[in-house]
């Protein structure tokens, strides 16, 4: 007898679906008492027509039922397919036989579920290779993408929640039906995201688990692409779908969804240049990642990633799939346009001959003078000091750049770049190559090695594009120069969470430099403070400061404005310093953001010597003493926000 809620959910269906639905629990494929254990809302979403779960609710791609009759996505249990002799009417003698055959490859389809993530699970994932106790599996972008993160290389990190924790991965080989629902003996941790494609390729990632208590066997994968008409199965977990029909849901799913299922059809279309490869396996929010199977061969022939209610569903086709496999194992990204890097390389000291570095006179024809600010004392003292003797202490030139290193802290504490922007060249960026710099001792340079931490990403100080200007040779050497590890200061992922509007106005300066021809001269670094981290004996900052340097409207004054990449640790003491009560009246630490504030307050706060800037600055402070002023400072949202 149906439950109550059962009876509500059914009650909305057309008859012949009712009729249906209820034949299926009379016979026992379908107990009633099942529908006790499913989440209220995945029977609700029935009569509400709401989205239950997590798994379609940010879904940017559609799973889709194509065939509304006919394609049957079957349960399944311990391991086995269940399905009744007339589910598989419309496909012809033996297919029963092939879908059996199949068994073997359930253990290897699990679920995609998220740690410390608002969405509990997200998609389907499957393994694909075994080296020693390594694997490697297979699920789409968009599902791993929830979680983590791309790096230019192809590789990934897991980003981190708004609470803080990082985010991460595990998949559940069972959440079958009938299955216990916390029994985890079947789980393994995803070590890390060892592929995450672009945009701009096949919806594909690959995950890698490491020394997994369970003994994983990977599928096989097809020696060619499918053809039109050929048998193939989907193994996923469809979630409960409001994008689909209601109806054509319940007459298929009966109102069991979030478990593993194995659902038959036909390749509608097969793969070619100008074609995508389609099927008609039914699907739903959830089936993102499933490996699509050749039935005949029990080998798979595609990834699905998408589809269109009633018209067709997509697969990324096994050549791809075998290709980006191979590119992994050859440490190169396939299909992304750069490769993960080659091999780090040393520059002698002779290599830099002729290097200016960053003119101080640049701006005006040498009438405007922006000079380098002047580091707080301790910190100056630590400058590395390199062998070409520089004119500018503790500069290590290079082309329209110039950096000031940290010995003790193996860090760039300023670097200051000459943007000039009618005479800028474009430079695509090919295979990332990273130098040392033998003008200083290499030991004190970071190196690849450091990088390898998920929680440390590479960061230039000087911007790839900013200095590529003048001669293509020049442009050249200047976009090269800026691959020294000199030039690399070692961030904390978690900066990454609000590193978009920083990157946003670094593009905003450049940008604007190219279309209206102007010049700027720009000085970056890290806040060094009692909040800095420590890995692999280099200063790690969570706080970067910008001083941006330029001429006002009529092109004849100096105008410098300041920024800073910050969760608000620097403003808050700021205010501490100043016996301001604001800052322990609800100043909170939240997400990192960009702040543009006054110079002055930057100077005080790191104890540098801007003075040559503050009067140049739109938001200077007036006459009032800096002990009772509220520190000068705007989050900005939008390159509208900025006070210019």
């Amino acid at each position: 007898m149906p439950n109550e809620r059962l009876e509500k959910a059914i009650g909305r269906l057309t008859p012949e679906i009712r009729e249906r639905i209820a034949g299926k629990i009379g016979k026992g494929t379908l107990p009633p008492v099942l529908f006790n254990a499913i989440p209220e809302g995945a029977v609700d979403s029935l009569v509400n027509g709401e989205v239950p779960h997590e798994a379609v609710v940010s879904a940017p791609f559609l799973e889709a039922i194509v065939q509304r009759t006919g394609r049957p996505p079957l349960l399944i249990s311990n391991d086995k397919v269940e399905f009744d002799e007339d589910d598989l009417a419309d496909f012809v003698t033996g297919t029963d036989k092939l879908v059996t055959g199949l068994n073997s490859w359930i253990p290897s389809v699990g679920r995609v579920e998220f740690l410390n993530h608002d969405m509990s699970w997200g998609g389907t994932a499957w393994v694909v290779e075994k080296k020693g106790n390594k694997y490697l599996m297979v699920t789409n972008r968009h599902v791993a993408a929830l979680v983590a993160k791309r790096a230019a290389n192809g590789s990934a990190v897991f980003m981190r929640s708004s609470a803080g924790p990082r985010y991460g991965m595990n998949v559940d080989f069972a959440e079958e039906y009938g299955s216990a629902t916390d029994n985890d003996s079947r789980t393994v941790s995803i070590s890390r995201v060892e592929y995450l494609a672009d945009e701009l390729s096949a919806d594909m990632a690959v995950l890698r688990v490491e020394n997994p208590e369970i003994d994983l066997s990977p599928v096989n994968l097809a020696a060619r692409e499918a053809k039109k008409g050929e048998r193939v199965a989907l193994i996923g977990y469809p979630a409960f779908d409001s994008r689909n029909d209601l109806n054509d849901q319940a007459r298929y799913f009966s109102d069991l969804y979030n478990v593993k299922r194995l659902a038959p059809g036909l390749v509608m279309q097969a793969l070619s240049s100008n074609a995508l490869l389609k099927h008609d396996c039914t699907s739903l929010g959830g089936n993102s990642g499933s490996p699509l199977f050749d039935l005949e061969t029990g080998t798979v022939v595609g990834l699905h990633f998408s589809g269109l209610y009633g018209v067709a569903n997509s697969a990324v086709g096994i050549t791809t799939i075998k290709k980006v496999l191979k590119g992994i194992s050859t440490k190169v990204a396939t299909g992304t346009g750069e490769s993960e890097g080659l091999a780090d390389g040393s520059h002698k000291a002779s290599h830099f001959k002729n290097r200016a570095g960053f003119d101080t006179s640049f701006l005006k024809n040498g009438k405007v003078i922006t000079p380098w600010p002047k580091l707080e004392p301790s910190l100056d003292a630590g400058l590395a000091k390199p062998s070409d003797k520089p004119d500018e202490s503790g500069e290590l030139r290079y082309t329209h750049f110039g950096v000031k290193y940290s010995e003790p802290h193996k860090l760039p504490l300023m670097t200051a770049v000459n943007i000039d922007g009618d005479r800028a060249v474009r430079i695509k960026r090919g295979q990332d190559k990273w130098f040392v710099d033998e003008r200083i001792k290499s030991s004190i340079q970071l190196g690849a090695a450091n990088f390898a931490d998920a929680l440390i990403d590479r960061g230039h100080m000087v911007r790839r594009e900013d200095p590529n200007w003048g001669t293509e040779t020049e442009a050249q050497l200047a976009n090269d120069d800026t691959f020294h590890y000199v030039n690399a200061a070692a961030q904390h992922s978690r900066l990454n969470q609000g590193k978009q509007l920083w990157q946003g106005l670094e593009n905003y300066i450049l940008d604007s430099a190219r279309t209206h021809g102007f010049q700027a001269c720009v000085f970056t670094g890290p806040v060094i403070s009692e909040d800095s981290e420590e890995i692999d004996g280099a200063t790690v900052p969570m706080e970067f400061w910008k001083l941006v340097a330029t001429l006002d409207a009529d092109g004849g004054k100096l105008r410098a404005t300041a920024y800073l990449l910050s969760q608000g640790q620097l403003i808050r003491k700021l205010m501490e310093d100043r016996s301001r009560t604001e800052a322990n009246e609800g100043v909170v630490l939240g997400e990192y953001r960009t702040f543009q504030m006054s110079i002055a307050d930057l100077a005080e706060a790191t104890g540098y010597d801007f003075s040559a800037y503050e009067k140049a600055d739109p938001l200077a402070p007036g006459t009032e003493e800096a002990a009772d002023r509220m520190p000068r400072f705007m989050p900005l949202e939008s390159p509208a926000d900025l006070i210019l």
